[in-house]
C-alpha cells in the first residue's frame, strides 16, 4: 500500500515537473536569448514610464505581460532571467496574485455567465492599485 503511494506520487511529481519545465525552460531561454539583443533595452526603455508608477524597472513589464497572458510559470522563468530585487518580486506577485492567466480565467468566467468586462477590470484594477500602494510602501522601508 505504501509502495504504491510513492509509486504514484512519484510518478505525479515526474508529470508537474515536465508540465512546468515545458513552459519555464522555453521563457528563460527566450528571454536570455532577447538580452543579447536591443529588445529587451527597448522594451525597458519603452515601459520605465508605466512600470516606475509600482517602483519596477521596466523590464518587469515583461514579466507582467506573460503572467497575465499565459501564466504564473511563464512569469517565474522570465523572473529567473531579469535582475530584480527581493521588493521588486514580491510586488510583481502581488500584483499577479489578482491578475494572472487573464485569458484562460476569463474563458471560465465567461461559462460560469459571469460578466466578462467587470471581473477583468476588477482583477486588473486590484493589480495596479496593489502594485502602487505596495511599491510605494516599499520605497519607504
Amino acid at each position: 500500500m505504501l509502495m504504491d503511494s510513492v509509486k504514484v506520487g512519484f510518478k505525479k511529481g515526474i508529470e508537474t515537473t515536465w508540465m512546468l519545465a515545458k513552459v519555464i525552460v522555453p521563457v528563460y531561454f527566450i528571454i536570455t536569448f532577447l538580452q543579447y539583443t536591443p529588445v529587451i533595452d527597448w522594451i525597458a526603455e519603452t515601459f520605465r514610464p508605466i512600470m516606475a508608477l509600482f517602483n519596477l524597472p521596466g523590464e518587469a513589464a515583461i514579466i507582467l505581460v506573460l503572467g497575465n497572458v499565459l501564466n504564473l510559470y511563464a512569469a517565474v522563468g522570465a523572473m529567473s532571467v531579469i535582475q530584480l530585487s527581493t521588493l521588486e518580486i514580491t510586488t510583481i506577485a502581488i500584483m499577479l496574485s489578482f491578475s494572472h492567466s487573464l485569458l484562460i480565467e476569463t474563458a471560465v468566467t465567461k461559462k460560469l455567465g459571469i460578466g466578462v468586462t467587470k471581473v477583468v477590470l476588477i482583477r486588473v484594477g486590484l493589480a495596479v492599485a496593489t502594485g502602487i500602494v505596495f511599491g510605494r510602501v516599499g520605497m519607504l522601508l
